[in-house]
C-alpha cells in the first residue's frame, strides 16, 4: 500500500525541503518507488532534485487546475532514481484559483489517487504556511512528518500545526495522523537543544524520531548543486542521517503492518 507523507511546518527555515528531497532520495536508495511532490511555489525541492524550475513545461499548477493530466507532469530527478512533480511560481496562481473551486481541499488527493499504485512512497513538500496548498497536502496524506529546530518558539508552532492536523483528521481525512517529529539542525552541545528535546519526549514520546539531523556543511551545499546529499557526498553526516531516518521509517512501517495483521487475525478468530 502506498504511504503518502506530507512534510509540513508553517515555520520556514526548519529544513522542510531538505528533508523532503533527502528522504525521497534515501527511500529510493532502499529500493522503494518514490514520488516527490513539490507543493511550494518557491520550487526549491524541484531545483534540489536537479530539475530547472524555469524550464518546466508542466508543473503542479497544471494538474491542480486540471489543465493537464498528472501523468504528463511527472519528471525524473537528475539523481537518486525518484520521480518529481515539479513546481515554480505558477503555483501561486493555482492557490488563488482553488479558492473558488468546488471540493478545493481534495484536488491533490484526487490527482494522486490516479498514480499512487505506481509508488511505495509519495513525499509532499508543503509551503511554509497553513494555506490551501498545505491543506490539500494534509487531505491527501496519511501521515505528517514535522521537521523542527530545537529552539524556544518551536513548540508554539507545533501546537498550531497539531490543531490543524486534528481538525482535518476530524472533518475531512480520518486517516491523517502525525507520522513523526524530526529534529533538524541538531546540536547536542546546546543546552536549549537538550531542553526542547526533553519537552518533545514528554509530549510526543512515541512520535519523536530517534534519528536527528545534524548541522552539516555538505548537506547545506548540496541543493546549490541540484543534488540530494546522497548524490553530492554520500559519506557526509547529513546523507548518513537521512539514510538512518529512512531506515527508521521503514522499520516503523513494518512494525505497524505486523500489528494490524495480528489485530485483523484476532478479530477474524472471534
Amino acid at each position: 500500500m502506498t504511504r503518502i507523507l506530507a512534510i509540513a511546518n508553517q515555520k520556514g527555515g526548519v529544513g522542510k525541503t531538505t528533508t523532503s528531497v533527502n528522504l525521497a532520495a534515501s527511500l529510493a536508495y532502499y529500493n522503494n518507488r518514490v514520488l516527490l511532490v513539490d507543493l511550494d511555489p518557491q520550487g526549491n525541492a524541484t531545483m534540489g532534485s536537479g530539475i530547472n524550475k524555469q524550464l518546466c513545461d508542466y508543473t503542479t499548477y497544471h494538474f491542480l487546475t486540471r489543465r493537464e493530466s498528472i501523468e504528463k507532469v511527472i519528471s525524473n530527478s537528475a539523481h537518486c532514481n525518484y520521480h518529481v512533480l515539479p513546481s515554480n511560481g505558477d503555483l501561486v496562481a493555482a492557490e488563488v484559483e482553488l479558492m473558488q473551486a468546488p471540493e478545493r481541499e481534495q484536488r491533490l488527493a484526487k490527482c494522486l489517487n490516479q498514480v499512487s499504485k505506481s509508488y511505495d512512497y509519495i513525499i509532499i513538500d508543503c509551503p511554509p504556511s497553513l494555506n490551501m496548498l498545505t491543506v490539500n497536502a494534509l487531505v491527501a496524506g496519511d501521515g505528517v512528518l514535522i521537521p523542527m529546530q530545537c529552539e524556544y518558539f518551536a513548540l508554539e508552532g507545533l501546537s498550531a500545526l497539531n490543531h490543524t492536523i486534528r481538525k482535518i483528521s476530524r472533518d475531512i481525512n480520518p486517516r491523517l495522523r502525525i507520522e513523526g517529529i524530526l529534529r533538524t539542525m541538531y546540536d547536542p552541545r546546546s543546552s536549549l537543544t537538550n531542553a526542547v528535546s526533553a519537552q518533545l519526549r514528554k509530549y510526543f514520546d512515541d512520535k519523536l524520531y530517534r534519528v536527528s539531523i545534524p548541522r552539516n556543511v555538505r548537506l547545506a551545499e548540496a541543493p546549490s548543486h541540484g543534488k540530494p546529499a546522497l548524490a553530492y557526498d554520500k559519506n557526509s553526516k547529513g546523507a548518513t542521517a537521512y539514510l538512518a531516518l529512512a531506515a527508521e521509517i521503514l522499520k516503523n512501517e513494518r512494525k505497524n503492518q505486523i500489528v494490524s495483521e495480528e489485530t485483523e487475525a484476532y478479530q477474524h478468530g472471534h
